[in-house]
């Protein structure tokens, strides 16, 4: 019920526009037949009246046939009200908006940047929340640590010097809500309006977007097999103060940067006093060789600010990610984050804390590998099959998603708009291009492909699309 006077109700008596709030809600259906209202002492104290004053409007309500009592369970509308239909909000003449980048619908087939929800060990994560949440100490009740659980950082901090060859404190460590909560952090610490950013082009579109609206000057800088041309960046801005790379598994190209270019990046920040912002998103997953070692580990200068996630490792819905700062920005990077509060649910991170350190962690990551290196040659497999040359894909050693290329004349934007209507859930290579696109293509995530004959039904599905 609108706690909000009625406009009617103005000068009248209490009761009497307590009375007109619950007849309005009830002939406009915002209360429907059955629906049971709250009891006159918790409306009274809810309202800060007498309860004299919410009985008499009760009264007339039940005199009127709005409301009957029910004893022990209560006073509801009454069933036999015909219910009114909610009148329809007032149509707004607005801009179309863009198309949100999380919806929160059930994923569809083929979507990119989900690891295998099927495959997550639902059971053993539920009994380590439990457990944290029944020994959750004092500091489960008070205002969290704005730079994240120290639990969490301790075991992030572990893990990044084992696995990725980073040599960091649990201090320089922030845990955040998410990748872009790592940007926020980057860009409310450190950009200063105008500031130029090189951005890889093609590069993921969420990036571009979220440093433009921080007040980013973009400088896309094109990508080849080698991944972002850092000679090309001198040339376009060799004064800008960012840089943001995905130098694993290029992202959307999956290409792995060079060493040359790794060290040539390096050089360029050091000159210039830059900030390069390693977006380490999917590292994890390598099928071939030995995972290449994080730019992070080759900074000498410390102006690489690292950026990892937990969305692809383990579930979206965690929104955790880490950011790893050099020692010397710790102190201001903290006071930033005292003010945003940009938090994972501490239970989540304690959680996370206890399956890194008790070992699932590492056990998960290597079924991970197995399966997707398994479930990507499915799909390829069922793409060979069924499309032959009207799809080539590129055999890249590494990521969750494939990238395969048209047929000259093919207009990817326009093949995705149809998928989207079959219910496949594909992306457009052009559209994620800052500059004029220079190829076409279709980005097809694999992880949620369960079998052969999923495979093959999803490749006949998508290849009935750009046939269409």
């Amino acid at each position: 019920m609108n706690k909000k006077v009625h406009h009617e109700g103005d000068g009248l008596p209490l009761f009497r526009q307590i009375y007109l709030r619950f007849r309005d809600s009830i002939k406009e259906g915002r209360l429907k037949p059955g629906d049971r209202v709250p009891s006159i002492r918790a409306l009274a104290s809810e309202l800060h009246l007498a309860q004299g004053t919410v009985e008499a409007a009760y009264q007339l309500l039940i005199s009127e046939g709005y409301l009957v009592t029910r004893g022990p369970a209560g006073t509801v509308v009454s069933p036999q009200i015909k219910s009114a239909p909610l009148k329809p909000l007032p149509i707004k003449s607005e801009a179309p908006q863009q198309s949100l980048i999380h919806t929160g619908e059930t994923p569809q087939p083929l979507q990119m940047g989900l690891p295998a929800l099927d495959a997550f060990p639902t059971k053993l994560w539920n009994r380590l929340a439990y457990r944290a949440l029944r020994h959750s100490p004092i500091d489960g009740l008070i205002y969290p640590d704005a730079r994240g659980h120290v639990s969490l950082r301790n075991a992030v901090a572990g893990y990044l010097g084992v696995s990725r060859g980073i040599s960091c404190s649990p201090g320089q460590v922030f845990i955040v809500a998410g990748y872009r909560a790592c940007l926020d952090l980057i860009c409310r610490s450190l950009l200063h309006s105008g500031d130029s950013c090189w951005v890889e082009d093609p590069g993921y579109f969420a990036t571009h977007h979220f440093l433009r609206e921080a007040g980013a000057n973009l400088v896309s800088v094109p990508v080849d097999n080698e991944g972002m041309i850092v000679q090309s960046g001198i040339q376009r801005g060799s004064d800008a103060r960012f840089a943001v790379v995905t130098p694993t598994h290029q992202s959307p190209l999956c290409v792995p940067m060079s060493m040359p270019r790794r060290q040539s990046l390096l050089a360029w920040a050091h000159h210039q006093q830059s900030w390069i912002i390693e977006d380490d998103y999917d590292s994890e997953y390598r099928y071939l060789g030995r995972p290449l070692p994080a730019l992070k580990s080759l900074d000498t200068y410390d102006r690489v600010l690292y950026c990892g996630t937990f969305s692809k490792v383990l579930l979206p819905s965690l929104r955790l990610a880490y950011l790893v700062v050099p020692e010397n920005l710790v102190s201001r990077f903290a006071q930033i984050a005292d003010t945003m509060h940009s938090h994972c649910p501490q239970l989540w991170q304690v959680t996370t804390a206890n399956f890194i350190n008790e070992g699932h962690f590492a056990r998960h990551l290597k079924k991970m590998r197995d399966l997707y290196s398994t479930r990507r040659g499915l799909l390829v497999d069922a793409l060979t099959s069924v499309l032959g040359s009207r799809l080539s894909i590129d055999h890249q050693v590494g990521g969750m998603h494939l990238v395969t290329r048209l047929a000259e004349g093919k207009d990817d934007r326009a093949i995705i708009a149809k998928a989207k209507s079959a219910g496949l859930s594909v992306h457009a290579l052009t559209n994620w291009y800052l500059d004029a696109p220079s190829e076409s293509g279709l980005l097809l995530g694999f992880t949620n492909v369960k079998d052969r004959e999923q495979a093959l039904f999803l490749a006949t599905k998508l290849g009935q699309t750009i046939e269409n």
